[in-house]
C-alpha cells in the first residue's frame, strides 16, 4: 500500500465529495469546510442523509447477493470514500471469509484511513490503491491489485455513488466498459448512481452547490444509468431505486423514491 501521502497533503481550502459523504453518514473525518458545504447540500435536499444511508445498504445487499448467490469471491470497489463499518470487505468475509477485495481512491485522507480497509481475514486479502477512476489502465496496471486479485476469476466491480462524479466530457460509458472488457464471464458491476428523476429543481440546486466548489457532477437520469449495463444481464428488480433493490425485512416507514433519489443494478457479464 502506497503511503507517500501525509496529512500535509490534504486539501482544506475547499470540500471534497468523500469528507462530504462521511458527514451525511454521521462520521467525523472531515473538515469545517466540507460540514460546510454538506449542510448546503442539506438545506437544499434534506433527505441528502437518507440518500446516503440507501446507498450504503444497497452496497451491503448486492455484496452479499454476489457472494451467496453468484460465487463472486474477488471485489474491485472504485471511489472507496473514507472508511464505514461495516466496510465491503467486513460484508463480503462474513459470508465468504475467502473473499479478495482491492480498494481504490484518489483522496489523501482516504489514504490516511486506509489501514481500516486492510484488515482482512485470515483466509481473504484486502488492499488500497491510491487510483483514479478517469485513468482505469493506471488503476488496472496497479502491482497490487494483481498481487489480490486474478482477473481470469469472476470479479465484482463495485462503483457506488461515484460515476455521477463523471462528467459526460470524462467519457464514463467509456470508463465502465474499459473496466470491464478485462474482467472474465461471470464478473459483475454493481452501481448506485443518483438522479434528478424525482425532483429536478432540488438536485439542480445540488449539482450548483458542487460545482460551486469545484467537484462537477452529472446525475442522470434512469435511462442514462441504465447504459452502464449495456451487455450485462441484469439481476432482478433491474435498475430501481435504492431501498427497492431487494430489499430486507422493512423496519418501520420505508423513504420515498424522491427522498432516495438513487438509480441502483446489479449486472453479470455473460
Amino acid at each position: 500500500m502506497s503511503t507517500s501521502h501525509t496529512a500535509r497533503d490534504i486539501d482544506t481550502s475547499r470540500p471534497h465529495s468523500a469528507r462530504m459523504y462521511d458527514y451525511y453518514l454521521g462520521g467525523k473525518d472531515h473538515f469545517d469546510v466540507d460540514k460546510q458545504a454538506a449542510e448546503r447540500v442539506a438545506e437544499a435536499y434534506p433527505a441528502i442523509f437518507v440518500c446516503a444511508r440507501e446507498n450504503r445498504a444497497f452496497m451491503h445487499r448486492a455484496t452479499r447477493v454476489l457472494a451467496r448467490e453468484h460465487g463472486i469471491r474477488q471485489w474491485l470497489d472504485i471511489g472507496t470514500g473514507i472508511p464505514t463499518e461495516p466496510n465491503l470487505h467486513q460484508v463480503a468475509q462474513s459470508v465468504v471469509p475467502d473473499a479478495r477485495v482491492v480498494y481504490a481512491d484518489n483522496d489523501p485522507l482516504v489514504l490516511k484511513y486506509a489501514e481500516r480497509l486492510i484488515r482482512s481475514t485470515s483466509e481473504g486479502r484486502t488492499t488500497y490503491i491510491e487510483a483514479d477512476v478517469n485513468d482505469p489502465q493506471s488503476l488496472l496496471n496497479a502491482p497490487e491489485l494483481a498481487e489480490v486479485l486474478d482477473l481470469d476469476r469472476p470479479v465484482a466491480l463495485s462503483l457506488n455513488a461515484l460515476m455521477h462524479f463523471v462528467t459526460d466530457a470524462q467519457d464514463p460509458y467509456g470508463i465502465v466498459r474499459r473496466l470491464l472488457d478485462v474482467l472474465p464471464s461471470g464478473s459483475a458491476l454493481a452501481l448506485s448512481h443518483c438522479t434528478p428523476d424525482f425532483d429536478p429543481a432540488t438536485w439542480q440546486k445540488v449539482t450548483d452547490i458542487y460545482t460551486s466548489a469545484g467537484t462537477p457532477v452529472r446525475f442522470r437520469s434512469r435511462q442514462d444509468v441504465a447504459r452502464f449495463f449495456d451487455g450485462l444481464d441484469l439481476l432482478e428488480p433491474g435498475v430501481t431505486v435504492g431501498h427497492r433493490w431487494r430489499p430486507d425485512a422493512v423496519q418501520g416507514d420505508a423513504p420515498t423514491d424522491a427522498e432516495v433519489s438513487l438509480w441502483t443494478g446489479v449486472g453479470i457479464k455473460p
